[in-house]
């Protein structure tokens, strides 16, 4: 059994494009933690795939599947619960066209299909098997199939024209039942489609709760996702972005297991009163309203039926509509059985019947305590975009935490456990603690091999603090290149200049010591010859002077490689297509650049070059890292960075890279190739010194252009690649 410290792990399908359908997906799960008193932590699935992987392996506590997800995971879990829509847990596929060209099974050959996914059901699955059944086979009847991700994006393919026909899920097998559904996802363009051809029906798609859970966990789960939209608590806007009424347990129908936690059964009251106050007519789905029997309530008064304090706010109101003519709506507070609930409460006129001689009015009375729970969190979700891509939390002052978004969840998936000792919040509270001066560096973190630095705000009512975290690992890495490339070129510099002064001493000294050696050698024959005792003393001497001119061939070596090391080390030549290197290197800088600039591409069919690419990598990302850092990150509504590729007028391919940023003075653009020559004090000087000598290396040309404040225009001009050699006949051997 899990604890009660854990969040339940709640992954959807990829299936929602809209920000207020992730906002109420957040919402849903945080009306999940308030009815369990567990915290659920909901998820958003890259792909269907990745989604039945995280099933398949365990990891999630509950799903959002599709149909087949679900009939494929509901041997093994605890309970599948169908998504109910229309009064059915089964749907149909529509195949959609335009209006304006409408289509049949027989005039399908040769048109352009959009589907959803390739693991969706009304989207692309159903469809399929209707069709194949048919005798159409997909890869032979369309001369194109595309995946487009959502329903919304399927059907504007086809209403652009991009595409002939979509398909979207049917809750019936009828066109004017159809009508809703196609508005809910194009709007106004709902006539301008038309679907010409419904699918068999299949099981809905639903909620898996996986034996991850508890059994009494998943008791109290099925007893709120099946009650949600009945039980009066003014839930029923979270059912949005399911596009469900609720959802029902077919296995066990009619059935629902008890809730952990005991709820108050008031859910909503409907009646008619006469001019006393008298009930003509009321109804309460339970037959209970404020913890009180409402049945048989015709001919009593309300503080009869009702009780005086559940009566008396109802008495005020009516006064109030009596007074100014028209219906009115009132939101009080009432101790129900021990626990404070909320209701809104609506009155109005009836339309006078034949025959009545006297007022009637209309009552509603709901309960909303579910919703106004919700409007906190609710305020500040509008006060922040939900989908911030990049980590998100607020911390009270003793670390607390009282929100995180999914991407922090998803970065820290032990926050919630480890709370207020996890490294990121101690860091933060750190940090706001210590009361850091104005221009310090802001706290960075490093955790399980990436670098989060974290920027903390103060928030003030209510005491807390607001702490983005920014995944910089790429930026570290790009420092820690720097600075080793900056160490190696000094020391490759400085390898060079030393093995050339210790080159001609050493070449002196190896030619002294060697004619040293034949004279003192000669000497010692001709002492020899005549019987001279000396000679043998200058054997030792010779030994001597033989260490001394080892020594010195070591020194040679010595020298000899370090002039080695300050060479350029060898390059692997291949034929290379630039495109994937340039869209590459942009995915490498996409985290400076969402903060700095919006990102304009112009590519074209380029040729192939001959060159290493792990140099034009460097190449490009130092290019473009160098027009980024140019801009400034506090006007990034304006920035633009401009990135071209395309074929010049003698075949050369040309990639400019152009900024926005402050542009150079003259007398920097002069010797922007240089080494240590950089506009930027925390630059080393070193990326565009290095981009010109792999450029150059290459039979290429880079250029600057630049005016102060205009920005900055980089263009590089590569050769094609050569053409490829016939390859010659081989010889036979002899």
């Amino acid at each position: 059994m899990t604890t009660s410290s854990t969040p339940i792990r709640f992954m959807l399908f990829p299936s929602l494009g809209e920000v207020r359908e992730h906002v109420r997906v957040d919402l849903f799960g945080r009306a999940l933690s308030e009815r369990l008193g567990r915290s659920v932590v909901v998820e958003l699935a890259p792909t269907y795939e990745a989604l039945e992987a995280e099933l398949a392996a365990g990891r999630v506590d509950m799903a959002w599947g599709t149909s087949e997800q679900c009939t494929a995971f509901e041997p093994r879990a605890r309970a599948v619960l169908r998504a109910v829509r229309s009064g059915s847990w089964h749907y149909h596929s529509a195949l959609v066209c335009r209006a304006d060209e409408p289509l049949t099974l027989e005039t399908l050959e040769g048109k352009r299909a959009a589907w959803v996914a390739p693991r969706s059901t009304g989207g692309h699955l159903l469809p399929m098997r209707f069709l194949e059944s048919r005798g159409l086979h997909p890869e032979e009847t369309f001369s194109e199939q595309r995946f487009l991700g959502t329903y919304r994006k399927a059907l504007q393919a086809v209403l652009s024209g991009e595409s002939d026909v979509a398909a979207i899920f049917s809750n019936h097998p009828d066109e004017h039942a159809m009508r809703a559904t196609l508005a809910s996802y194009v709007g106004a363009d709902e006539p301008k489609l038309v679907p010409f051809v419904f699918t068999e029906a299949t099981l809905s798609d639903g909620i898996i709760l996986t034996r991850r859970l508890s059994e009494e966990d998943a008791a109290t789960l099925v007893s709120v996702l099946t009650g949600m939209n009945t039980d009066g608590s003014g839930l029923e806007m979270l059912m949005g972005p399911f596009r469900v009424e609720g959802f029902v347990l077919p296995s066990k129908a009619g059935t629902r297991s008890p809730a952990r936690r005991a709820r108050c059964s008031a859910e909503y009251v409907a009646a008619e009163l006469d001019e006393e106050l008298r009930c003509l007519r009321l109804w309460s789905p339970s037959g209970r309203a404020f913890g009180r029997d409402v049945r048989g309530a015709e001919g009593r008064t309300l503080a009869e039926v009702l009780g005086p304090e559940a009566a008396d706010p109802l008495v005020a109101l009516v006064r109030a509509v009596r007074h100014g003519g028209a219906g009115g709506r009132l939101e009080y507070c009432l101790e129900v059985e021990g626990e404070t609930r909320c209701y809104a409460a609506e009155i109005t006129p009836c339309a006078p019947a034949p025959g009545d001689t006297g007022e009637r009015l209309g009552l509603l009375v709901r309960d909303v305590s579910g919703m106004r729970a919700l409007e906190e969190p609710l305020y500040r979700l509008a006060s922040f975009p939900l989908l911030h891509p990049e980590p998100l939390l607020e911390l009270g002052m003793d670390g607390m935490l009282r929100y995180a978004n999914p991407a922090a969840h998803t970065a820290f998936p032990e926050l919630v456990v480890r709370g207020a000792e996890h490294p990121l919040v101690e860091a933060a509270l750190s940090w706001a603690w210590r009361g850091a001066a104005s221009g310090e560096p802001a706290p960075t973190v490093h955790l399980d091999g990436r670098y989060w630095e974290l920027t903390v705000a103060q928030l003030w009512d209510p005491p807390g603090l607001r702490v983005f975290a920014k995944d910089v690992t790429l930026r570290k890495q790009m420092e820690a290149r720097l600075i080793q490339a900056d160490r190696l070129s000094a020391l490759g510099s400085l390898a060079a200049a030393v093995g050339h002064e210790m080159n001609n001493p050493l070449a002196f000294m190896l030619a002294n010591l060697s004619f040293v050696r034949e004279e003192l050698e000669r000497l010692g024959e001709s002492l020899r010859e005549r019987g001279d005792a000396r000679a043998e003393e200058l054997d030792d001497v010779l030994e001597a002077l033989a260490e001394t001119s080892e020594g010195a061939s070591r020194l040679k070596h010595i020298v000899r490689d370090l002039r080695t090391l300050s060479r350029k080390p060898p390059e692997h030549q291949a034929r290379v297509q630039l495109q994937p290197v340039l869209e590459n290197a942009l995915k490498l800088i996409r985290g400076e650049l969402h903060h700095r600039a919006r990102l304009e591409k112009d590519f074209h069919d380029l040729p192939a070059v001959d060159a290493d690419e792990a140099r034009l990598s460097q190449l490009f990302l130092n290019l473009l890292l160098n027009a980024v850092q140019s801009m400034d990150p506090g006007a990034a509504a304006h920035n633009v960075l401009r990135v071209a590729a395309y074929t010049g007028p003698d075949g050369e391919v040309v990639v400019e890279v152009q900024d926005t940023g402050k542009g150079l003075r003259p007398e920097v653009l002069s010797r922007i190739f240089e080494p240590f020559v950089t506009a930027r004090p925390s630059s080393t000087g070193l990326g565009l010194s290095v981009s010109h000598a792999i450029v150059t290396s290459l039979g290429g040309t880079l250029r600057a252009e630049s005016r102060e404040g205009r920005g900055t225009l980089l263009t590089v001009t590569l050769p094609p690649a050569a053409e490829m050699a016939q390859p010659r006949p081989a010889l036979l051997a002899g």
